[in-house]
Parts: C-alpha cells; structure tokens; sequence
C-alpha cells in the first residue's frame, strides 16, 4: 500500500504541474459519439435501456461490474468459476457457462478475455441494452447485452484521491486526474490498487488497474482518443460450499473446501482501444475504431469432484473428494470498426441513417491440465479441513486452440414517418470463420457461416410524457468447441420480441417493457455419442420488466428496478454434464422468476453540511441450481444495505455504506450441489475522496 500511495501522490503531483502551465489555456468543449447509437434519442429508440450511474455505485462503495449490475433486475448472478470473472444472464438467457460474459467496452467487444471481475474505477456509466439489437451489435445474446462507457480526458482540471477500508481487511487506493495539455491535447490518468481478505476463509485479492487515456483535437471536425487498460490480479481460485441433503448450512458459508497451498490464480490483461471521430457537417458524422484485448489466466485449483461414482462424501457425509486443476487460458482479440452515421430529408420524412462494418479476430487458447482420483484419493474434511496435504502431480486432459475471423456490415434507417409514428428497419451480415484445433489428439476442424439478421422496430409518441415502441429483430453467435465427429458446433440462433412504454411526467420516469425471446442450437449432451455435446437444445425467456425514477421530495428519490422472467427450455434434451433427460418447460439454471431491486436516497444537511442518506433493498426468488438436477433450487433471498455521503469540506467527503445489513445467509449462485457460491455476510466499507 505504502507505495502504491507514493506512486499515486508523484502522479499528481506531475498532473498538478502541467495544470499550473495551462492555467490560462482556452479550454475546448469535448463531446464523445457513442458507436451504434446514431443521431436518435433514447427516448426514440425501440427498446428497453437501463443506465447505471457511476455516481451512485460511488455512493454504495461499489467495486466491481458484477456488484453493480444487481441494481438490474433484469440480470441475474450466473457461475463465477471461481470468483475469476464475470458471469450473468440478461432476461435469463446467456451464453457459455464455462466462459466469462461478453460486454461491450465502448462499443468495442471487451468481456470474452480472462481479465477477471471488472473494476469500476475508470466506469464513467453502464448501458444495459435490453433485447438483443443484433441487426446491429451482431453476435449478440437475444437478452441484450451490457456496455460500459469509460473516463473521458476532459481540459477542465479534475482530480481525486481516495482510500477506503472495509471488512475483511479490505484496503483500497483509487486516483483519477484529468486536464489538458496544451491548446488541443488533454489527458486522464486513472486506476486503483486493492489489497483484501475475504468471507471466505483463506481468500485473498490482489488487484492493480491502471487506466490512462489521451485526447487529441487535430482539428475543429476531427478528434482522436488513445485509452490503455492494464490489469493485474492474484486471486485463490474458490468454488464456494457444499450442500447435502439441500441444507444450505452442512457447512458455514466461510468454509474453503479448496487447498490454499494451490496460491494465485494469476490474471494479466492488456487492452488498447483508438477512436477517431470526425463530423463531416451537421447532419453527417464518421467514427472509426480499433481496439485491441490480450489476456491470460493461470493457476492451479482443488474443486470438488462432482461425479456421484467418484465423491466419498455421498458415503459418509463429510470426507470430500477433489480434483486438482491447472489452467492455462490465454485470449487475443482484435477489432476495427466504420461507422457513418446521419439524416436525410426525402418526401418530407426524415432518415436516421447508421451504415457502418466492423471485423474482428479473435484467438482462444484453453488448456487444462487435472489429477481425478477417485472415492478416498485427495480429500478433505469437510468438518475439521486440513489443508497440509499433497498436491497431486496433474496431467493435460486437453488443450483447444480456437480462432475466429469474422466481419459484419450493417444499415439502419429509422424515419420519421409522422411527429408521431417513427419506423425503424435494418439488416445485418455476418461472415465468420472458425478453426479449432484440438493438440493433444491432433484434431483440427473448421467452419464457416454467413447470416442475415433484420431488425424492425416502430415508436409512437403518444404525447410529451409517454412513448410507445416495440420491435423484433434475430441474431447468432458461433459456439466454441467440436462435436463426436471433430465438426464445430455452428452456431446458437436467436430471435426476440418486445413491446413497451418509456414514460416522463412530471419527476416520474421509466420504462414498462414486455418481452418473447428464443435461442436455438445450444449445446447440449449427444444422446447417441455419450461423453459429447451436440448444439440441438432450444431455451425460451418471456416475461415483463418495470425500471422507475422519481423525486418522492424535492430531495428524497426513489429508484425501482423488477423483473418476472419465465426462462426455460424449449424442447426436450439430454444435459450436457451427466446424460440425464430434462423435459420441455424446465427452468434455466440460475435465473429467479422474480428480481426487485429497490433504493431510496434522501439529501439533507448536518451542522451545516451536505448529507445525503440512502438505503437499498434486493428480493431474488427461489431458482434452480442445477442444470441436470431439477429438485436442487437455491432458495429465496432478501438483502438490505444503507448507504451515507457527507461532505466534510468543499473538497472532501466521506462515504459509509453497510451491505446486508440483517445478515442474510443466501445463496449468489450455483453450478452444482458441491459448487455452491455463498453470498457475503454483513459488509461494512468507508471511504474519504479528496476531489480537486
């Protein structure tokens, strides 16, 4: 920490000089288009989006992408794989559950590299985008997906120094400084370093997130911004409790049932992201992009054997039975992208046109290497753990190297047709190449797809305070991995509906959505060739969403986000794990029927100053926890947190937050019966910002 502190300090102190030099520079005004979006107003645009404001996960001491995503109601908590990643569904469809989630990071893919849970410090906002968009984001999930919209350098000085401490020895520095350099150049420099224990026994994190950025005027039209991402992170790999007999307390929540002599998983990430904006005259602009995401994840791990033929503790109830992993991830994406964005007059209607191309290129490596044992080799007491055991040698089970090619071009055109009646329609091509090859049997297989995707959508602004909307649109994503025969999988294809109200009257605003969405081609078990997967499963998700914001008060608001999402499967299929037939309308693991999530703050005034109180509640229903197990549900939760701002000076202020304040035991998710991931008890956090 001691320096960590000091690094921060000679930042700003260099940060502070070149603001002395510029003093009295004449500032520019910077503006930040947002790719796929064009000249159309949220208000006007067929679908349900959620903003989710780095201001207020400022105020309740969020950290990290996942934490902050729960004030979704329409995203639930998915497998972590060890607390490695990000892992959710959006209106209980998702992708790859052995993979991390996509997201966009600007509108460039981000989220399918091993970069670990995402931090929040250089998040400016999150876009959840609901549906799937995908005539126009391509390659997306038909719940929709999220983007992250980054710190921008700005010419107005701005800085801040935080430090927060926590439970469980949590200890945290974030910095962010931003100012120009010269008359058209300005930078931003921004990261944090955390060092933390964990509720769970012997868990540890590591962290250090450096994220600058550079901004250049070339000219009054053109403008280019450089962004650098780094990321370093240690972490033991921890698959969470087991539960026999579904009593949720066979163990307390804060047992390790893993080996803490296996040390760091080790996560490295490198992203560049360029983006060149130029407007071409008032009605027409141009952004082109490229960004560019290299990620690795190392370390070995003892997750309990889930085998029911090679698990002791099915015998005697307490000896658990493990295997030793290593893994051996490595991700290397590249994508450019062209986008021409504008309007047109014709025969008195206006054309909101969006043509644009993007390409990626993206390489996956996946090794993993294990010891599997059976019943009475490499165990643990679940009871009375002792940690002081042999690690078993381990031996590569299998190594995949994936590479995707692929590049789509699109166009949209949303017209006015009235004041009132607004038409949206688009279309998507998708070409994509795919090559796996398989080292340890020498296996290579390759695919290649193109595909048509349309998007319709129609808005009717029924007056000033309500708009009507709703829209239709398909989508597909390629799978990874091969079949029996060494074929690729293909692809998922996908299809989504919603109709919805988005509404502003007076202080209240919000959006009302209904929503059908399928997928087809999941993977799924081979029912003739045992021990492989084939893409013949199909998943269905319907169900109606409420997002709310209002002023109760001139300084009391009131925030509301529900979702009831029926997800289920949508034909009859064999799970993937374990051969066993699951029937037509069986839930999806993971995701509640019900999610609320609800926050009232209150701004007021203490000894003369500023004091703003709040307190969040979250409600997740009860939801399955095994994909090949139907009677395994996690059970309901409710979860309560109070949060406080003061600000002690112009410049300083002080945050207290308290998540679960009742010390709820819960559940977050599940993977199986023996992957259980517990919810943390009461945390307390404190941080004091300077802001400058």
């Amino acid at each position: 920490m001691k320096y960590s502190l000091i690094y921060l300090a000679c930042l700003s102190s260099s940060a502070l000089s070149i603001a002395q030099q510029n003093e009295q520079i004449e500032k520019i005004a910077v503006t930040y288009k947002q790719a796929y979006r064009g000249d159309i107003p949220q208000k006007h645009m067929p679908q349900s989006i959620e903003i989710l404001d780095s201001t207020v996960l400022d105020q309740k001491g969020i950290t990290q992408l996942q934490d902050a995503l729960d004030f979704s109601a329409s995203i639930s908590r998915k497998n972590n794989s060890g607390a490695l990643w990000d892992s959710f569904s959006i209106r209980g469809l998702s992708g790859n559950e052995n993979m991390p989630s996509g997201y966009l990071i600007n509108g460039f893919s981000g989220g399918r590299g091993f970069s670990g849970p995402r931090d929040v410090s250089n998040i400016e906002y999150i876009e959840v985008l609901k549906g799937p968009g995908s005539a126009l984001y391509g390659r997306s999930e038909p719940g929709g997906t999220v983007n992250i919209v980054t710190k921008k350098p700005q010419f107005d000085q701005q800085g801040e120094l935080k430090l927060s401490l926590g439970s469980d020895n949590f200890n945290r520095v974030e910095g962010d400084y931003t100012n120009s350099i010269g008359n058209t150049t300005a930078l931003r420099v921004n990261g944090a370093w955390q060092d933390s224990d964990s509720y769970r026994d012997d868990v540890y994190t590591h962290k250090k997130v450096i994220t600058p950025s550079i901004y250049h005027q070339i000219n009054s039209s053109t403008s280019i911004t450089y962004e650098f991402e780094y990321v370093d992170l240690a972490q033991l790999f921890d698959r969470g409790i087991v539960v026999l007999n579904d009593n949720f307390n066979t163990v307390p929540s804060s047992r390790y049932l893993g080996n803490p002599n296996d040390g760091d998983t080790q996560v490295y990430s490198r992203g560049h992201q360029v983006t060149l904006n130029q407007t071409i005259n008032n009605e027409w602009s141009l952004v082109l992009g490229a960004n560019y995401q290299s990620s690795t994840l190392t370390g070995f791990s003892s997750d309990a054997e889930l085998s029911p033929s090679r698990q002791s503790l099915f015998n005697d109830g307490r000896t658990l039975t493990r295997q030793q992993r290593y893994r051996d991830y490595e991700v290397n994406d590249t994508s450019l992208k062209f986008e021409l964005s504008g309007h047109i007059d014709t025969a008195g209607i206006t054309h909101h046109l969006l043509i644009g191309a993007d390409a990626y290129k993206y390489d996956l490596r996946t090794a993993l290497s294990r010891y599997r044992g059976g019943n009475g080799t490499y165990t643990l007491d679940i009871y009375q753990p002792n940690y002081n055991v042999a690690r078993p040698e381990v031996g590569l089970l299998y190594e995949n190297n994936e590479q995707q090619k692929a590049y789509g071009i699109y166009i949209q055109d949303q017209m006015d047709l009235t004041d009132k009646f607004k038409l949206l329609v688009g279309l998507r091509f998708d070409s994509v190449d795919q090559d796996i090859l398989e080292t340890k049997s020498g296996v290579l297989s390759s695919s290649s797809e193109s595909q048509i995707s349309p998007r319709v959508g129609l808005v009717y602004e029924l007056n000033n305070a309500v708009t009507l909307y709703s829209s239709y649109s398909e989508g597909f994503l390629p799978l990874s991995g091969t079949d029996a025969s060494g074929d690729p999988f293909g692809f998922e294809y996908s299809d989504s509906i919603e109709v919805g109200a988005k509404f502003n009257y007076q202080s209240i605003e919000g959006t009302l959505a209904l929503f059908d969405a399928t997928k087809s081609n999941m993977l799924v078990a081979d029912p003739v060739n045992v021990g492989f997967s084939a893409p013949i499963g199909k998943a269905n998700s319907q169900g109606v969403e409420l997002d709310l914001s209002t002023y109760i008060t001139d300084t009391t608001k009131f925030n509301l986000s529900y979702a009831y999402i029926d997800a289920s499967t949508a034909n009859d299929i064999i799970n993937a794990d374990w051969g066993v037939p699951i029937q037509k309308g069986s839930p999806l693991v993971n995701v509640p029927k019900n999610n609320l999530n609800l926050t009232l703050s209150h701004q007021t005034a203490i000894l003369g100053k500023e004091l703003e109180l709040g307190a969040s509640y979250q409600y997740i229903s009860e939801r399955l926890g095994d994909a090949a197990d139907l009677t395994f549900n996690l059970p309901s939760y409710q979860i309560v947190g109070i949060f406080s701002q003061l600000n002690l000076t112009e410049y300083t202020k002080l945050n207290i937050s308290v998540n679960n304040m009742f010390d709820e035991e819960y559940a977050q998710s599940s993977y199986n019966a023996l992957w259980v991931y517990p919810g943390a008890p009461t945390q307390f956090k404190m941080s004091l910002a300077y802001q400058f």
